[in-house]
């Protein structure tokens, strides 16, 4: 008997099998693990892998319209996220990929690119069409080019001066609304209406304590000598829930997303779900339904324990959920090898200072490059440098600082310092205040300004907290038993807010309220004299109506 359910998943799979054929592969995958005590951390991951032979006039599961910007501005590699809220390392670990609040935007261009600057802009204002982002603000005062802080990851050729290729902005006054993952989610082969893009839902993921989407293009490796290369396009979202917010530490697809999952995307080759039950010994839970199987990963001195779920493509309703057997232990989790903390110094409108504090808790010492992005506004002085209170110090490996200019660059200094084992490290710069036109101060000015976050890059000895992806790898199974040497990260710092000195921007209405109140008061009347007519009335014994008609023919006789 005619089945149009096993029809429609036929023809999916006739589909799937020929963009395979042509050397397409798109992946879906889903990472969920418990932030002890109250938090819930989900990671989406999309990863579209294209053939060699690719061409921006026609592709098969990359989007065309993305494809189309890469191939146009020549770019190698592009990383854009934009993210609402605040990723707590010290008490979270660390998440998969790392983002600054707000907007961040950075990329590599072909060595080819002449005038990289010209192509950073087209690059820029293109995006903030695609993204429906306020990327059209990136302008050459809020540009650098890092010297050591950024490494490109993909397969791009050998180059000395790779870093004059990278440009790199931020916006972290940048809110993340509805606006922004409409177009992000038609992207995707399925869109959100298959796979797992079907549980994004704008009402239930906006109402998270963090919250960021990103995507990630570059070039990978298809052969053993790195002879053939293929575009690889990861589109991420980060999630992190609050027990408070969906009232239980029980945890479900329902409760999360508002719905169920509709079976993986017919055009995926694989849809698989990873659940860490590694704190399962200190908050046992009890999943549901039972996982395929369990994996054990033992990486760089830390084992991890991962459930595993592979979603077909068949048109049924599936939820996973978690149910805690016993709620009244309250664990939280080790802190990781590095961390991190920045805030503001200072009192009064002229001078400030911006401090770092870097937390090394392992048994040796790290390496670390500090990236310090300071707008024109707010200029700091390279002299005012200290390290834990010092001028000079043994730590400090490599300086890299490019003095900024008003209203045409931005302040940059990177420093490459190795921490001391069971150390905390404080990097303290001045700053000072300026003036601006009036025209340049925000609508809400009196709310403060933005400085974007710090970037940290380093090498980290453990794998502690670790839940990063090999640099090579582009699925998650592939960092099941992945132990190296180095485990090489970049982290953002949190963002600071300053106050600048602020005119009493009230005083204009002030004054046009009075100056109107004083102009109606004098024109009222003056303008009452000019336009009327003055009659003397008669005073006396009142007029009857015989009197009254004799008079109304009169006046017409006049």
């Amino acid at each position: 008997m005619f089945n149009s359910k096993n029809f429609l998943f036929f023809i999916a799979v006739f589909i799937e099998t020929i963009f395979n054929a042509n050397g397409d592969l798109f992946n879906e995958e889903l990472f969920i693990k418990p932030l002890p005590p109250a938090h819930l951390y989900t990671y989406f991951q999309f990863t579209t892998l294209v053939n060699d032979n690719l061409s921006s006039e026609h592709t098969y599961l990359a989007p065309r319209s993305l494809v189309e910007v890469l191939t146009r501005f020549q770019v190698d590699e592009l990383h854009f996220t934009l993210t609402e809220g605040q990723w707590r390392h010290n008490h979270w670990g660390y998440p998969v990929l790392d983002a600054a609040p707000g907007a961040e935007l950075y990329a590599w261009f072909s060595s080819d690119v002449e005038n990289v600057d010209t192509q950073w802009k087209k690059l820029s204002s293109t995006l903030a069409g695609l993204f429906c982002a306020s990327l059209n603000f990136i302008e050459d005062f809020n540009t650098i080019t890092p010297q050591m802080a950024l490494q490109p990851t993909g397969a791009i050729p050998q180059n000395p001066n790779i870093t004059s290729q990278l440009r790199y902005a931020s916006l972290p006054r940048e809110i993340v609304c509805t606006e922004n993952l409409t177009p992000w989610k038609k992207l995707l082969p399925c869109e959100s209406s298959r796979g797992l893009s079907a549980l994004l839902n704008s009402r239930m993921i906006h109402n998270t304590n963090y919250h960021s989407i990103g995507v990630h293009t570059r070039k990978v490796c298809s052969s053993s000598d790195c002879s053939v290369v293929s575009l690889e396009i990861k589109q991420t979202v980060a999630l992190v829930y609050d027990s408070k917010i969906i009232r239980t530490t029980d945890w479900s697809f329902t409760k999360l997303f508002g719905q169920g999952l509709p079976g993986g995307c017919p055009l995926a080759s694989s849809s698989k779900v990873y659940v860490d039950i590694t704190t399962n010994d200190t908050q046992p839970f009890l999943l549901s339904p039972e996982p395929e199987k369990v994996l054990l990963s033992q990486r760089g001195g830390s084992e991890t324990k991962l459930a595993l779920y592979t979603i077909k493509p068949e048109n049924k309703m599936t939820t996973i959920g978690a149910k805690y057997i016993s709620k009244k232990d309250l664990v939280l989790m080790k802190l990781p090898p590095l961390y991190f903390n920045r805030y503001v110094l200072g009192y009064g409108k002229e001078f400030g200072g911006i401090v770092t504090e870097l937390t090394n808790t392992f048994w040796s010492s790290i390496d670390v490059v500090v990236l310090q992005n300071a707008p024109w506004w707010l200029p700091i002085q390279l002299s005012s440098l200290r390290i834990n209170g010092e001028a000079s110090s043994e730590m400090v490996l490599a300086r890299h600082y490019s003095p900024g200019r008003s209203r045409q660059k931005p302040y940059h200094l990177e420093l490459l310092l190795r921490l001391p084992p069971k150390s905390t490290t404080k990097i303290t710069i001045d700053f000072e205040f300026v003036f601006l036109k009036w025209q340049e101060y925000p609508p809400d000015a009196n709310h403060g300004f933005y400085v974007g976050s710090a970037i940290i890059t380093a090498n980290l000895p453990t794998a502690r907290n670790y839940t990063s992806l090999p640099g090579t790898a582009s699925l998650f199974e592939s960092s099941i038993n992945a132990s190296k040497p180095w485990y090489p990260a970049v982290f953002r710092t949190n963002g600071v807010m300053v106050s600048l000195p602020t005119p009493d921007f009230s005083m204009p209405y002030n004054v046009i309220c009075l100056a109107c109140t004083v102009v109606a008061l004098a024109f009222g009347p003056l303008h009452n004299i000019c336009t009327k007519e003055l009659v003397l009335k008669v005073v006396g014994s009142s007029v009857t109506l015989k009197q009254k008609i004799i008079n109304l023919f009169k006046k017409k006789k006049e």
